[in-house]
């Protein structure tokens, strides 16, 4: 199973990362609202744990262009 965790805060990331990843699952992260949208839309991706107070492309607005 594949993990986009988008989320702006470096510590928040890595220990969400780390714990998934212990648990065998496969982790990216996406500091910016802008890349989280990009690797959404690359179908990679089986899950989404989406941060909504994002600076610059907060995480409403990711999840709104990805449903348009």
């Amino acid at each position: 199973v594949a993990i986009l965790i988008a989320e702006d805060e470096p510590r928040i990331s890595s220990f969400v990362r780390k714990g998934l990843s212990a648990n065998g699952f496969s982790v990216k992260v996406a500091s910016d609202g802008a890349s989280a949208y990009a690797y959404a839309r690359s179908g990679e991706f089986d899950l989404m744990v989406l941060d909504v107070g994002r600076p610059g492309m907060d995480g409403f607005t990711v999840l709104r262009r990805l449903r348009a």
